[in-house]
């Protein structure tokens, strides 16, 4: 079973930066690609940014592109998510997760099958 351990959420001023980080342990590379999602209050939880472990193919949704990057050390079986140009409206709890690989869409959560315990990220004004 994978297990998610995430870290880097904090506190940020709007136009600063966090990284966050995921780490996996108990992973198979050619099983499982991975993905972060967020949810803010009274909101549901959306996707932010997906790599495909094998390839390094990335996705972003279009209210993060060119502010957030997501990548990969396969070394250490960790992601992650480097955030820039913050704004109040990136606040939410940051979750990442793993999606078998004969899942082709990882924009779509509902497909995830372990996610992380979440990592608050508070962007102020």
């Amino acid at each position: 079973q994978v297990q998610l351990v995430e870290s880097g959420g904090g506190l940020a001023q709007a136009g600063g930066s966090l990284r966050l980080s995921c780490a996996a342990s108990g992973r198979t590379a050619n099983t499982y690609n991975m993905g972060w999602f967020r949810q803010a209050p009274e909101k549901e939880r959306e996707f932010v940014a997906a790599i495909r472990w094998n390839s390094g193919t990335t996705y972003y949704a279009d209210s993060v592109k060119g502010r957030f990057t997501i990548s990969k050390d396969n070394d250490k079986n960790t992601v992650y998510l480097q955030m820039n140009s913050l704004k109040p409206e990136d606040t939410a709890i940051y979750y990442c997760g793993v999606i078998p690989t004969i899942w082709s869409a990882l924009t779509d959560g509902r497909r995830y099958s372990v996610w992380g315990q979440g990592t608050q990220v508070t962007v102020s004004s």
